[in-house]
């Protein structure tokens, strides 16, 4: 039988708060999509971020745990449904989001917010400077492999 909502809950916070020590405001999260149901409607993508020994860490089952999303049975990556947008986006999104849902204090420098921080705060008011962003979905960087 599946699992209580209580035990779901307490994986949630428990994978939230394990991505949160190796996953500060700014770090990179690569995505790749391994799988595309036949419908196109789904696919499954694996989340690797830099390990703690600097070696690529498959945190594709946290991810998943913190979003409270299910992970393909053969191909091991976050299932993720929806199209016409780039899904890996949008997992690293969730999963920022999920991390930081509070305001998250810029890491960007003066002068150098839109190369240094993540948030599109700067780039939509680029005068302004911001020490705190209210999206946490920006907290985190994407990138492909």
């Amino acid at each position: 039988m599946g699992s209580s909502k209580a035990a779901r809950q307490q994986e949630q916070t428990a994978a939230i708060e394990r991505l949160r020590q190796h996953l500060a405001p700014g770090a990179p999260v690569w995505t790749q999509v391994v799988h595309v149901a036949r419908s196109g409607m789904s696919r499954a993508i694996v989340a690797i971020i830099k390990g703690t020994d600097g070696d690529p860490w498959d945190v594709s089952y946290l991810v998943a745990k913190a979003l409270d999303r299910p992970i393909h049975r053969t191909r091991g990556g976050v299932v993720m449904g929806g199209v016409g947008m780039d899904m890996g986006f949008a997992l690293v999104y969730d999963l920022s989001r999920a991390l930081y849902p509070d305001p998250w204090e810029c890491i960007g420098t003066e002068g150098s917010y839109a190369q240094r921080c993540p948030s599109s705060d700067h780039v939509n008011a680029p005068h302004e400077s911001k020490a705190q962003h209210t999206d946490g979905g920006y907290a985190l960087r994407h990138r492909t492999l």
